[in-house]
């Protein structure tokens, strides 16, 4: 049977590449609205086996899917998330602060 619902556990940890095709990371969370239940945005987990992640927000609707790959397909490269809020590894974060506003539209979604 074909349809487009997934449940939450298999959307995470899914592979997202960047509109360049690099490969940014995994979707490690999805951050939903408690009103209306719709995906506000993911937290991509980004870095390597060795090193230190780095954890950044992007809007659901800038996520593509590609039934190909497997995988989500952002409107944003690396570079671009790095310009917006960031948490690594073990950092305090509130993901659910969307106060602040950053350069890159991809970020929050109202």
């Amino acid at each position: 049977m074909h349809h487009n619902l997934v449940p939450s556990d298999r959307v995470e940890h899914v592979n997202v590449y960047g509109s360049n095709g690099t490969k940014l990371g995994s979707i490690e969370r999805l951050m939903l609205d408690k009103v209306t239940g719709t995906v506000a945005y993911a937290v991509i987990k980004t870095g390597g086996v060795l090193s230190t992640h780095h954890h950044y927000p992007i809007r659901w609707t800038a996520l593509r899917y590609d039934p190909v790959r497997q995988a989500y397909e952002a409107e944003a490269t690396l570079e671009e998330l790095q310009t917006g809020p960031c948490e690594f590894d073990g950092d305090e974060f509130d993901w659910g602060d969307r106060s602040q506003s950053y350069k890159h539209p991809n970020y929050w979604a109202v």
